[in-house]
């Protein structure tokens, strides 16, 4: 096998295009709906379809790439049609031409990255740690992505949008072919069902609890940049914030190693979830007050930049051997997917009838449920343990 410098700009690279494609997608998406006059319900359902997608389609595509051993072969196709599908976007005006577009290319776009994951931990092998490092890419995409079109579209039409995914879709394309052919080594749960797996109280607890940060992010994906420019912030402001957040989670992806070793998984998990009350009570009270936004977007260092590392991390020590590709993509569909989708959907009634300061309150409360959870049945019981 390679060793892991000859592929580190081969894996970074892909999460470079793909991450930029969530900086396209998730901030200034909304504000594309909203240009060619969908209302909050249609925004709500039509940014959800992404966290749907995500829910179903990496099981399947999971399946396939343990059942075949051709994990990177998956991903290949599943770039291509993604771009293929995505190309459907800059024909679709109505409701349902834009919900049947994003729903097929988010099927295959959701598909690639559960199994890059899982590429990437089985490829640093006893190095998991490392995983920061390379994931860090992808936060610099997003940030290339988020702040270059917040200052673009301060001057350019917001339907110039349309390209800059194309662009992402592309460059997904490009380097889905680079990355590294790993081997899955035999384990011993190999001849486990995977429900086993799924069914021990810990890893219950696990999904349970990401499946409430999911939740809790819902509203923040959906209405954050809408709720920004009607508060008076310029775009090019809302894509400072968002990228704000992101380059201080970069910091946090490099210190992982060390705070992994110092903490564990599990405390860092804890750390998340109470951060990430603070962060939503910030946004739903303190919209009007810079320092405090500044303040939360910060916190994303913590709440998804430290969150995302530890329970991938969790997972993958979870999930070996052959069930590892399914592992990661049943932990992105149960938590990203379903969280996603229930988080969403429920946003968009709360803040027509309540308003933005009772949606972001509602998701300190689903993060608070998560903590508790989590400290439950694992942060009590385990916080010094292997789990690490």
């Amino acid at each position: 096998m390679h060793t892991t410098k000859n592929y580190h700009w081969r894996i970074a690279g892909f999460y470079f295009f793909y991450y930029a494609f969530v900086g396209m997608f998730a901030p200034y998406w909304s504000l594309y709906l909203k240009s060619i006059h969908f209302n909050a319900i249609d925004i709500a359902i039509l940014m959800s379809v992404s966290p749907v997608m995500r829910m179903i389609a990496p099981n399947i595509w999971g399946w396939l790439a343990d059942h075949t051993g051709e994990r990177r072969r998956v991903v290949q196709i599943a770039a291509a049609l993604s771009a293929v599908f995505y190309l459907g976007v800059f024909k679709a005006t109505s409701f349902w031409e834009m919900f049947l577009v994003l729903g097929l290319m988010n099927f295959f776009w959701s598909a690639s990255m559960p199994l890059v994951e899982a590429t990437t931990l089985s490829y640093l092998g006893k190095h998991t740690a490392r995983y920061g490092r390379i994931r860090s890419w992808g936060s610099i995409g997003f940030i290339v992505s988020v702040v270059g079109l917040g200052y673009a579209f301060d001057y350019i039409a917001i339907a110039w949008l349309l390209w800059a995914g194309l662009v992402c879709e592309i460059g997904i394309l490009i380097f889905s072919r680079q990355i590294p052919p790993t081997e899955v080594l035999a384990h011993h749960t190999d001849t486990q069902p995977i429900r086993q797996i799924v069914l021990q109280p810990r890893v219950l607890a696990l999904f349970g609890a990401c499946f409430l940060m999911a939740v809790a992010h819902g509203p923040y994906y959906t209405f954050y940049s809408i709720y920004l420019v009607e508060h008076g912030y310029a775009k090019s402001a809302v894509g400072g914030l968002w990228a704000l957040g992101v380059t201080c989670e970069i910091g946090v992806f490099f210190l992982m190693p060390w705070l992994a070793r110092r903490f564990g998984y599990t405390r860092i998990l804890l750390a998340s979830f109470s951060c990430t009350i603070l962060r939503f009570m910030l946004i739903g009270w303190g919209v009007d007050f810079l320092l405090l936004l500044l303040i939360a977007q910060m916190l994303h260092a913590v709440t998804f930049g430290a969150y995302h590392a530890s329970s991938v991390g969790l997972v993958h020590e979870f999930f070996q051997g052959r069930h590892q590709s399914k592992g990661q993509a049943m932990f992105g569909s149960l938590t990203y997917g379903a969280g996603g989708i229930v988080g969403g959907l429920a946003s968009g009634p709360i803040w027509q009838h309540y308003g933005a300061s009772v949606l972001y309150s509602c998701s300190a409360g689903a993060a608070l449920l998560g903590l508790l959870l989590m400290w439950w049945k694992l942060g009590m019981a385990n916080t010094n343990s292997s789990l690490r």
